[in-house]
């Protein structure tokens, strides 16, 4: 066996939460908290700061069991990808090699990321993907500007639409009908995210790692109530989800072509998509999920007692959900 020899895992074992959130919105703190609290876990964090001046990496508690890793090079969606690759790569060797010990990594963007790409580089790196596992994006909303901030900031729509946790902050701040308009408004961008309040980011660990929201094994049980109640529609978000629901089974060849037919012209709108699939051909159950043009399926165990049922979600900017229902709607087998 050479020096050079690097043997890749059966499956990921390097478990990675990306923290995102808009300017202000508390995600230091929470991070902090993380950091402090006495959970065994050793986490290596890499930062990214908008500009030259490292200022988080001050805040953050500097202690032995987590190395933190600072990149000073610019906004994380337009040019980290590459530079994200080659840290974590870094830190997986240096940590093969005995020089560093974590078993998870902590990814906080800068306020004004996109987190698309980030998640997009587990999926599309072949450096990367065989040896980290995503296991979600936890986003912080500032509950006292978090609703000014969807109206003017486009990216805090896409880290809302990309989160698998959403915490409020500054709850304090607000009053209990305000809170709830904000919290109607996520749930109507995003259904399928856990919507929390974070108290000076006093948040359990459990509740942001190890949360598999990018877990293609796990079982989807979407609830179109969600999507109900004309409250919810009020904000004229670009940014919104909808769900197409069937006890009827897909054609799976019709699917698997309009799936890809779809992505092909709307994938860089559609932010996040997920679904539990009742196919035709098989007894089994199916999930899909995708990000942007990206997507994966997965055969899970057979239906047993619960009844066969197709649940899709689809997160994503300014899409004709008139048009894409009566498309999956079309593949249902006849």
């Amino acid at each position: 066996m050479t020096e050079d020899f690097d043997p890749m895992p059966a499956e990921p074992d390097i478990a990675v939460t990306v923290l995102t959130g808009f300017l202000g919105a508390g995600k230091t703190t929470l991070l902090n908290r993380i950091l402090t609290e006495d959970h065994k876990h050793k986490i290596a964090v890499i930062e990214n700061e908008f500009g030259e001046e490292d200022i988080d990496s001050d805040l953050l508690v500097q202690s032995g069991a987590e190395q933190i890793v600072t990149m000073n090079n610019g906004c994380i969606c337009c040019t980290i990808r590459g530079d994200l690759s080659r840290i974590l790569t870094d830190l997986r060797l240096k940590r093969d090699k005995g020089e560093l010990s974590f078993d998870r990594v902590v990814i906080e963007t800068t306020g004004v990321a996109n987190p698309g790409p980030v998640c997009q580089t587990f999926f599309m790196d072949d450096a990367v993907a065989p040896f980290f596992r995503l296991d979600g994006v936890v986003t912080i909303v500032d509950a006292k500007h978090g609703s000014q901030t969807l109206d003017e900031q486009p990216v805090a729509k896409d880290q809302v639409a990309f989160a698998d946790r959403i915490f409020i902050s500054k709850r304090d701040l607000v009053s209990a009908e305000d809170y709830e308009a904000l919290r109607s408004r996520l749930v109507a961008m995003n259904p399928r995210a856990v919507i929390e309040p974070a108290d000076m980011g006093n948040v359990p660990v459990e509740k942001v790692l190890d949360i598999y929201g990018f877990n293609m094994n796990d079982i989807l049980d979407l609830d179109p109530g969600f999507l109900t109640g004309a409250h919810h529609h009020h904000h004229g978000d670009d940014v919104a989800a909808f769900m197409f629901v069937s006890d009827k089974p897909f054609d799976a060849a019709r699917f698997e072509q309009y799936i890809q037919s779809l992505i092909a012209v709307y994938g860089p709108d559609m932010l996040r998509y997920k679904g539990l699939l009742y196919l035709k051909e098989t007894d089994r159950r199916c999930v899909f999920q995708g990000v942007h043009m990206l997507f994966s399926a997965d055969v899970l165990g057979p239906w047993g007692e619960k009844k066969p049922e197709t649940k899709i979600v689809i997160i994503g900017r300014n899409l004709p959900k008139d048009a894409i229902l009566k498309g999956f709607e079309s593949c249902l087998a006849r």
